[in-house]
């Protein structure tokens, strides 16, 4: 039987969701809870990557188990067995032939900055002091929704047989001296989000134009856009299912 699990973390001491045999990541410190608790070897899969210090507000992964499970009495031993910094919100039964990654429909992120230097943000927000033009950067969110390719927003060298995405959602909110960036779209790309961020961050401070903007995007050249912004900024905050709405 097939179930999903959705679960939120903080990012910080991880790094990323993705197992790694050197560095300590969340699906592996799942694995673990889940094959004790379940007391057989448990492999969830995850319904994407995220890298090291990014947060998630709502993830879910997929694993196999031959019984019936109990979904409350569960989440309450996970959430014992688990640190602090991990929670489980559900476990779901779904189809065998269900798949957290690939059945996923639309995924959102959001990108946090704070403008005022706040200690207790200090992981969680990225500081930027300087004057960002809100107005200019949301009119750059708008230029995404003619494009398809964002190769230019992509790590280099990565594993994928195609660079489209299809936004859905774009825009920037300013809430007192805090800046958030929402995004949502069919599928992202890897560190696609940061590197958005980044170069509207360049737009904000007039250091590129509107037109700059969009040529970056016809370019699909990484080296064309802006550096990509930190990762204790971002959080990924919600992914849609056709079957759990």
């Amino acid at each position: 039987m097939r179930y999903f699990i959705k679960l939120a973390y903080n990012g910080t001491p991880y790094h990323g969701w993705q197992y790694q045999p050197n560095a300590v990541s969340v699906q592996e410190i799942l694995n673990n809870a889940l094959s004790v608790i379940l007391n057989t070897e448990i492999n969830a899969m995850g319904a994407g990557r995220t890298d090291t210090g990014v947060h998630a507000r709502e993830m879910f992964a997929h694993f196999d188990y031959e019984q019936t499970i109990d979904s409350q009495k569960l989440v309450h031993k996970l959430n014992s067995y688990l640190p602090k910094d991990i929670a489980i919100y559900d476990i779901i039964s779904v189809a065998n032939e269900a798949h957290c990654r690939f059945d996923a429909t639309k995924r959102t992120y959001q990108y946090h900055i704070n403008t005022v230097k706040d200690v207790f943000l200090d992981r969680q927000s990225w500081f930027l002091k300087q004057k960002l033009d809100i107005g200019l950067m949301n009119q750059a969110s708008q230029i995404l929704f003619n494009h398809i390719n964002f190769q230019c927003f992509s790590k280099v060298n990565t594993d994928v047989n195609t660079f489209d995405c299809t936004i859905f959602e774009a825009e920037w909110q300013e809430k007192g001296s805090n800046l958030v960036f929402t995004i949502s779209a069919n599928r992202f790309l890897r560190n696609m989000v940061r590197a958005i961020v980044g170069t509207m961050v360049n737009v904000g401070m007039n250091k590129i134009s509107l037109e700059d903007f969009e040529n970056i995007i016809k370019s699909k050249s990484r080296d064309k856009a802006g550096t990509s912004v930190p990762a204790h900024g971002l959080y990924l905050t919600k992914i849609v299912y056709p079957y759990l709405e």
